[in-house]
C-alpha cells in the first residue's frame, strides 16, 4: 500500500506536467481523501477542509476532485441526482454494492465475476479496458425498515 506521500509526489508531478502551479489547497483534498474510511462527497471533503482553511471553498474542491479524477487519482461512484461519492485510487480494483436507501457502499472483489464480465466484453468483440460494476439495492438495516 502506497504511502500519502507516493501520492504527493504523483500529485506534483501531474501538476508539474499539466502546467499548473503548485497548489496546497489539492494536497489538501488529496490527504482527505488518503484518510478517508468511506467514499465522500464533494460536501464532505468540503466540511472536512473548511476546518483546516477556511478560504477554500466548494468550487475549488469540485475543480479539483474533476483534475484528480480525469487524472486517474481518484474513483467516483455516481448516485444520479444526488451526485458523486469519491475515493483514491489506490490501484487495487473493486466493485462497489450501494445502498438506495441511507447511501452505504460496500466494496467487494469477485474473481469468478471478473472472468465474466471479461468473457462477455470478449464475445461481444470488445477488449476490455476497465470497468467499474455497481449493484444497487437496500442493505440489511433498511430492508428491516420496510
Amino acid at each position: 500500500m502506497k504511502e500519502f506521500s507516493e501520492y504527493l509526489v504523483e500529485l506534483k508531478n501531474l501538476i508539474k506536467k499539466r502546467g499548473l502551479k503548485h497548489s496546497a489547497q489539492r494536497e489538501l483534498i488529496l490527504k482527505i481523501l488518503f484518510h478517508a474510511k468511506e467514499h465522500l462527497s464533494p460536501e464532505d471533503i468540503y466540511n472536512q477542509v473548511k476546518k483546516i482553511n477556511p478560504a477554500i471553498g466548494l468550487a475549488t474542491v469540485y475543480r479539483t476532485l474533476s483534475f484528480l479524477e480525469k487524472e486517474g487519482m481518484v474513483d467516483s461512484v455516481s448516485f444520479g441526482a444526488e451526485g458523486k461519492r469519491y475515493e483514491l485510487n489506490r490501484g487495487e480494483h473493486h466493485d462497489h454494492i450501494i445502498c438506495l436507501e441511507c447511501g452505504k457502499i460496500i466494496e467487494f472483489y469477485n474473481e469468478e465475476l471478473e472472468r465474466l464480465q471479461e468473457k462477455i466484453a470478449t464475445g461481444c468483440g470488445f477488449k476490455l479496458i476497465t470497468h467499474q460494476l455497481n449493484l444497487y439495492g437496500l442493505c440489511k438495516e433498511c430492508q428491516k425498515d420496510d
